[in-house]
């Protein structure tokens, strides 16, 4: 995959778009230092572009694989273009997390933001609930993010809570000696 195309193609039309956007997932660890191998690119935006984005997508040749009012993802036949999945955000969500995000990563000729690791744990807790299979890979991500120098722990602890899975993140605690 030409991430560094992908990410062009995605962040320019968003920013002509005026919409607000970040990356999120593997690459996005990127930014804090921590590194996964990941086979596509993971984006956020606010749920008001979602209809105009999917277009722009398939206008682009992809194809969308699935879409939900809170996410949608996306195939193209070429591999140098890969798959794109995007999560959707709107109210308090979508003006904290833009708000707050900070940190910028280069993928190429664009700077992108990047969450704040808190909401990237947030995120990956989300996808977590929703597909329990998914648990090796957002819970190995998440002991990273929790690895983190000036982390907010009782802040993750708490979207664990929220989500029902407290459980998860006290096994976390434990497992690394930070109980």
């Amino acid at each position: 995959m030409d991430v560094a195309r992908v990410t062009e193609l995605i962040a320019g039309f968003l920013e002509e778009e005026k919409a607000p956007f970040a990356l999120v997932g593997g690459l996005a660890l990127h930014a804090y230092g921590l590194t996964r191998a990941t086979l596509d690119i993971d984006w956020v935006a606010d749920i008001g572009i979602q209809d105009r984005l999917i277009a722009r997508m398939e206008a682009l040749g992809f194809e969308t694989l699935y879409r939900s009012k809170g996410f949608s993802n996306h195939l193209h036949p070429d591999p140098a273009f890969g798959r794109v999945d995007f999560v959707y955000v709107s109210g308090n969500t979508s003006r904290q997390l833009f708000r707050e995000a900070k940190v910028r990563l280069r993928i190429g000729g664009v700077e992108v933001k990047v969450p704040r690791p808190e909401h990237l744990a947030a995120m990956k807790i989300h996808a977590l609930k929703n597909d329990p299979g998914r648990r090796f890979r957002e819970l190995a991500d998440i002991e990273q993010i929790l690895s983190l120098p000036g982390i907010d722990r009782e802040e993750i602890r708490q979207y664990f809570e929220k989500s029902g899975l407290k459980d998860l993140y006290e096994g976390l605690q434990s497992e690394t000696g930070n109980a």
